[in-house]
Formats: C-alpha cells, structure tokens, sequence
C-alpha cells in the first residue's frame, strides 16, 4: 500500500481551483486552503505535501517565503502572471518551481509527477533516518502503555441502544452517536468517516471539535488508508507508532493521525466490509491513551459499527421503499395489489380514477369492492400455477374500456398475493376511432381522386371518337382503329373497378397447409399474362426443397407475390439488364423451423426516401398509369396470414420480404 499523495492549492480563485481539481484528480487528492491563517494548520495537519501557491493570493509572498524557510518537508509550486515581480522573487527564492497561471495541462501534470517523485524519495529518505535511530531490540519492540490511574473504570455503552430506536436520518443518528461516543470516551475531539452506499467516498458523516478542514476530506475506496484498514482490521494508535516496522505503514498511519487531529483510529464495519473509521482526538484529562483505554475505543467502535450498519440498511430500505412508491404512484396505469387473503394492499392514484374507487374505500377491504370482474380475474391469479390471459372489458361504473393483466406474486416459491396491471384504453380508442373516420375519410377522397383520374382519361378516348364517327363512318380503318380503342378503354375501366372492388371487398380467405412453392410458381405466371412482363426482364427463381408448411391460401399469396414481380420488373425497366430475382428460404429458431421468407430482389433505382413510408399506403403511385393498390393488398394479404411485409431499399434495387409463419406458429 502506497499512501495517496496530497496536494494542497493556496488561492482565493475559484476557477484556479476547479482547474487544478480537474488537472490532479487521477494524481492526488487535492485540498484547498483559502485563509491565509489557515495554511499553516493545514500543513501540519497534512504532513509531506506538494503546495500550489497562487501569488495573487492574500498574503502569499510572505506565506510563501515562511514555509520554505521552515517546512523543508514542503514542496512549493508557484503560479504567477507571466513576467511578473512575484513570478521572479519566487524563482529566486530557490523553490521546486514557479511557473505561469496559464499552464498547459500535460506540463502541469509532468510537474507535479516529478514533484510527487520527489516528495517520495525524501519522504523514504526520513524514514530510513526514522527507522535507523528507533531500538527495534526484542525488549522495545512491543512496550505496553502502562495504565493510567484513572483507567480502571469501565466505559459505558447503554446509550447506543437507545439512540439506536429513534427513527432518523444517517446524517443526524452519527452526529448523536459522535457526541455520546465523545463523551463516553472522555475526548475532546472526535469524527465519523462512513460512505452512505457502496462505491461513494468517504467523507466526514458526523463529529465534535474536528479541525476545520476535516469535513473537505474525502476516500475513495482504494485510497491507502481504507486499504490498511481492511488489510490489518484493528486500530491505529499513535502511541505505537513506533512498534511500526514497514515504514510505508507507518507513513500511511501518520498521515491519517495528523490529518484527523487523532491520537487513534478505529475501523466500522458493515457487511464485512470497512464502512469508515471514527477517530478520537486527545483525552480531557490531557493524558495518553493506555492498554485499557484502546481496548474500550475498540468495544466502543464495534457498537457503532452495529449501529451504523443497522441505520445504513434502515435507511437503503426506505429509499428503495420511497423510491418503488414514487414509481407506482407516477405509472400511468393502474396498479392493485392483493395479498393471499385477497384483501387490497396497494392501490395506486392512477388505479383509484380509472375504477372510480378512492383508496380509503379500497385498502385492506376485499378485492370485490374494486370490482367483481377485476375481483375474479386476481383472484384467478392467486389461486393458479400459471397467470391468467390479460383480459378486456368496459368497466360497469365508469364505462371506461380497460385491459387488465393479473400475476401472481412470490418470493422463494412462496406466494404473496397478487398483483393487477390496469391500462385505460379509453382515450386510445377514442382516438383510433377518431382516426379511422379521418382515414376513411381520406380513403374516399384520395379514391375520388384517383378515379376521377384514372376514368377520365378512358372515357376521354370513346367520347373523341364518339365525336368523330359520323364525320369518318365510312372509313373503314377508322372504324377499325374505333373498335379497338373503345374496347380498349372499356377493358381498362373495368380493371380500375375490379381492382376497387377486389381492395374493398377481398375475397374470404381458405385457409390450409400448402407449399409455398406453389403460389411463387403461380405468381410468375400471374406476372407474366396480367401485367405483360416479356423476355427482357430477366427472372432468377432460388426455391428449395426443404421449405416448411405454411397456412395460407394460395391464390390469394400468388396475386400478392404477382404485385410485388409486377413492380419489380417496373423498377428495373430502365436498366440495361433488367434482373429479378425471386428467392424463399426457411426461418430458423434453433434446429427447428418456425416460418418461411420469399423476398423479391430487383436491380432498380430504388424507392425514394419520402416515399418508404408511405409505398403501403391506398394510391400511392408514381406510375403515370395505376391507382396504387398493388401493394396495400400485398401488405393486407401477408397481414392476414399473420405475416409481416420488409423493405430495404438503396440506390442498386430494391429489396421486399415476405415473412410467413410455418403451419401451426404464430396464428393464435
């Protein structure tokens, strides 16, 4: 163990300050002194330290030119304005190193590596001086401190007990406990250093007379004098500093005694673990602590450990109490809890206004009078292995819609209650309701449109040559070229209706297993006749063998999968090679297969990305010609196979999947 070095900063600055914290932090640890008549306490009190002084500081020049005249074990770094009087008198001084306010970080913290180097060497320098002039012969080595007169009497512990049964915070309990220990152990200062949780400093909880910067000290948990606590686990006295052989211990203790004001130091626990140290200063009666008294220290730092460890876990459990009723009272749905006698222990503000029942009627009333259907369904909960299905129903009194989902609750295999999950879903269907009168409404407006578009243009045709028949009656290559237009144009009138009416009114679907082979074979035929894909496009088909069953119908999946070729062979019509492929493989959850994905790949342009999200919505289309059904019907097909639909799409082509659950997966 390496005790952690220490740096103090001298300055008024609160900027210089953070600045220095932020350069040292994975350095040193850093206390700063703002009081002039406050530095040379604190040196003292510290021991072997680095000093940062800022000379703009009150009083720093004469500060600084005492401390290096007197403290040799002082190493002082001087920061000053560029080319100033103070920067020069304090180079001149001969002291580790003036530099300038504005220090580059990298060069501030070489400086003050080498300054803690340095400090180290000198620091073992003193004691192996220490070491050489102490009498380590076998009769010096453990000398008793003989008792003092008055140290027969035994210390007495009964206040703990009753400090310990009022309920308060960590913060006040230690500031009782330092006064009572104080008292009881007869010392004119004493300290508490504990951490709050695991992996949060140490720092100064509660006290009696401590020195002034004592409550700025702060302990991580792999700082050295944590480490020898939990190492060695027992007290450090000062009167046996000298039975101290390993001289980096020595140091480590020394500097926690001079630090504190102490004449020793005793480690709490809790847990196992060290939870801090209280320290005890000098005696009343100004006389060394003995044998005897250390003993009692002892006893007297394992009731507080007890203490401490029972008010740590009190006041972790209220947290997380206060913390778990915070975030049940905040949730937005209901939540009512039941214990094995099915009488209500918690019901939730959110749950009182969705079940119209306030808490005052409902707590610890049986769960009928929060409702009878609410009732049978926790009770279901409490009595099964398994838990119920959430369930859906208006409630009677307050006609709001709700989905309810009950749990039983248990802990080690033994039941507590249960637990009801309620959501309001009143406002949300509403609001879907609201919203399907503005999409129908949309639907039929957007239908008008396109109609209106797609017919107009037909019949534009018939009635121009309607207008020109009696003129051109006999000419017979007109009436040809009439006869082929008119039926035409009448064919595609009626495909626009048939395409609607097949959109409004889709055939019933006919469930079964099939192979989905066969409506990827049917599809291409489908392709090729319906929507005239020639030779050009080329098609790659990749259908393997070990496809699993799917339920579905057939020939709704081919019209489906025929949509999507139909579009790819338009998006690739503009490449030189236009190329298709259409690919199915099965969907693997572990060894078994759970579904089947034909995706259609094509080597388009790609679809515009304000159009990706709307390519499924009813006639959206960029084809001069079309009302933009095609894929609304594949997404609403897939849909009803319990499938879902997946686009990936970039500049090279395009990318549709098709994912369809195997026979008997995913359809409940």
């Amino acid at each position: 163990m390496i005790p952690t070095p220490f740096s103090i900063i001298y300055t008024q600055d609160a900027n210089l300050v953070r600045k220095t914290r932020a350069f040292v932090r994975t350095l040193a640890q850093v206390r700063h002194v703002a009081d002039p008549d406050r530095l040379e306490p604190v040196l003292q009190q510290t021991g072997p330290v680095v000093l940062v002084m800022d000379l703009r500081a009150k009083q720093c020049r004469d500060l600084l030119e005492q401390i290096h005249n007197e403290q040799s074990d002082v190493l002082i770094i001087a920061l000053g304005v560029k080319q100033s009087e103070p920067l020069r008198e304090a180079e001149q001084l001969g002291i580790y190193a003036a530099e300038e306010l504005d220090l580059e970080r990298h060069r501030f913290q070489s400086l003050l590596e080498r300054a803690f180097d340095h400090q180290k060497v000198l620091q073992e320098n003193r004691e192996l001086r220490e070491t050489s002039t102490m009498n380590f012969d076998r009769s010096a080595r453990y000398q008793p401190v003989r008792s003092n007169g008055d140290a027969g009497r035994a210390w007495s512990v009964s206040r703990f007990p009753r400090i310990l049964r009022r309920p308060r915070d960590v913060a006040t309990l230690l500031s009782s406990i330092a006064e009572g220990v104080a008292e009881t152990a007869g010392v004119s200062r004493l300290g508490i250093f504990s951490q709050t949780r695991k992996g949060e400093p140490y720092r100064l909880r509660g006290g009696v007379h401590c020195l002034p910067e004592t409550d700025q000290l702060e302990f991580n948990e792999q700082d050295a004098l944590v480490r020898w606590l939990e190492v060695n686990a027992h007290l450090i006295s000062r009167a046996y500093l000298p039975q101290t052989q390993d001289p980096r211990q020595r140091a480590i203790m020394r500097r926690a005694l001079d630090m504190f004001g102490a004449e020793a130091i005793a480690p709490l626990y809790a847990n196992g673990n060290v939870a801090g140290w209280i320290f005890f200063g000098h005696r009343i009666t100004g006389l060394m602590f003995d044998d005897r008294d250390l003993e009692q220290l002892t006893i007297l730092a394992e009731h507080v450990s007890t203490v401490l460890e029972n008010a740590l876990l009190h006041e972790e459990t209220a947290v997380e109490k206060t913390l778990a009723e915070t975030v049940l009272k905040s949730i937005s749905p209901g939540i009512v809890a039941i214990d094995n006698d099915a009488k209500i222990r918690w019901f939730n503000p959110r749950a009182e206004k969705i079940l119209g029942v306030s808490s005052a009627e409902a707590l610890n009333k049986p769960i009928e009078r929060a409702g009878n259907k609410l009732a049978g369904l926790m009770r279901e909960a409490l009595e099964s292995k398994t838990s119920p299905e959430a369930q859906h129903w208006i409630d009677a009194s307050t006609r709001r819609s709700l989905s309810v989902d009950a749990r039983q609750l248990s802990s080690n295999g033994s039941s507590l209650g249960a637990v009801a999950v309620i959501n309001d879903l009143t406002a949300e269907e509403t609001m879907r309701e609201r919203q399907a009168l503005v999409d129908r409404a949309v639907f039929w407006t957007d239908l008008a449109a396109s109609m209106s578009h797609e017919i107009r243009n037909p019949l534009v045709a018939i009635k121009t040559f309607a207008q020109l028949l009696p003129e051109r009656f006999d000419d017979a290559d007109f009436r040809k070229e009439f006869n082929q237009i008119v039926v035409q144009e009448i064919d595609r009138l009626d495909r626009i209706i048939t395409q609607i009416n097949n959109f409004a009114h889709p055939p019933e679907l006919i469930l079964k297993s099939i192979d989905v082979r066969s409506s990827v074979k049917k599809a291409l035929e489908i392709a090729r006749s319906r929507f005239g894909i020639n030779g050009k496009v080329e098609i790659e088909t990749l259908l393997p063998n070990d496809l699993p069953r799917v339920l579905g119908d057939e020939s709704a999946l081919a019209e489906a999968f025929a949509h999507l070729v139909a579009n790819a062979a338009e998006a690739s019509s503009d490449r030189t090679k236009p190329h298709i492929t259409l690919s199915a493989k099965p969907v693997r959850e572990g060894r078994k297969s759970s579904g089947v994905v034909v995706t259609v790949r094509d080597n388009g342009t790609g679809i515009a990305p304000d159009l990706k999200d709307k390519i499924f919505s009813p006639f959206c289309t960029t084809k001069p010609r079309g009302m933009g059904l095609g894929l609304p019907i594949v997404k609403r097909t897939v849909f009803d196979h319990h499938g879902r639909v997946e686009v990936d799409s970039t500049a090279k082509g395009t990318l549709i999947s098709v994912v369809l659950p195997a026979t008997g997966a995913g359809t409940d």
